[in-house]
């Protein structure tokens, strides 16, 4: 336990030497403070581009603004967060096969389990405290300008896409453990989840998809009930521990 903590604790430090804990708490704060401007600008910017529409014949009316809009915001720019993140650490393990320190670590004794534990508690650790952070910042500024009641299902809807988040990092974890180039984990974790949403558009599938967990918006404007998502938050939840267990037994077989 003491040598695991130890390598989860030079994860963190990592992070935070080479600026990349920086740089995603930072665009997960702009993300944040964004949702709500953008919700609360919007009539001004109509009001503004009145004129000029006016002349071409078309009439813009007056702009209610409320919570669900600046929750309709959030949904649209997770999408953005979700793949920077993925960006900055999806090569966590291919930057040290290139590096070989992983040799050094474990040729002093370190168990390989180990290693695919500490890098999967890191992100998780990362992901969740930054998802968090920026629902926060949402949430407060909606509830200072706005009345956060009328969006339905809030809750529910915020842990569907946090759920779907660590389930894109087990599939990073699980395609790390198995290559060697940061490329191909890159466009395997992006293929695999491209895949599952264009199967998810058949309408018999889709609601059994992780990625049907990001329908946040529908939930938070009451077109969708919280029932239909048993089904997907059951399945995404077993396929995240299946690839964050079978990283584990692929990660052992692997030559470094």
């Amino acid at each position: 336990m003491r040598s695991l903590l130890a390598f989860t604790k030079k994860e963190f430090m990592e992070q935070i030497r080479t600026g990349r804990l920086m740089i995603t708490l930072a665009l997960f704060i702009v993300l944040g403070i964004m949702n709500p401007a953008i919700a609360k600008l919007t009539p001004w910017i109509l009001d503004m581009l009145s004129d000029a529409l006016a002349e071409s014949g078309m009439t813009i009316t007056t702009a209610q603004v409320s919570a669900l809009d600046s929750w309709m915001q959030f949904y649209k720019n997770l999408p953005i967060g979700l793949i920077a993140f993925v960006l900055l650490h999806g090569t966590v393990f291919t930057r040290e096969y290139g590096a070989g320190t992983l040799v050094l670590s474990l040729t002093k004794g370190l168990k390989r389990y180990k290693v695919v534990v500490a890098k999967s508690l890191s992100l998780t650790a990362i992901w969740s405290f930054s998802y968090w952070l920026c629902f926060a910042i949402t949430y407060l500024y909606n509830s200072y300008y706005w009345d956060n009641s009328v969006a339905s299902s809030l809750g529910l809807s915020a842990v569907m896409w946090w759920l779907f988040g660590i389930f894109v990092i087990s599939l990073t974890m699980l395609i790390s453990s198995a290559s060697l180039s940061g490329t191909a984990v890159l466009m395997g974790a992006g293929g695999a989840v491209l895949a599952l949403y264009v199967v998810g558009l058949l309408p018999k599938i889709g609601k059994y998809m992780p990625t049907s967990l990001m329908s946040g918006t529908s939930l938070v404007y009451g077109v969708t009930k919280p029932s239909e998502y048993v089904a997907a938050i059951i399945i995404t939840a077993v396929l995240t521990l299946s690839s964050f267990a079978a990283s584990i037994p692929l990660f052992n077989k692997k030559q470094l």
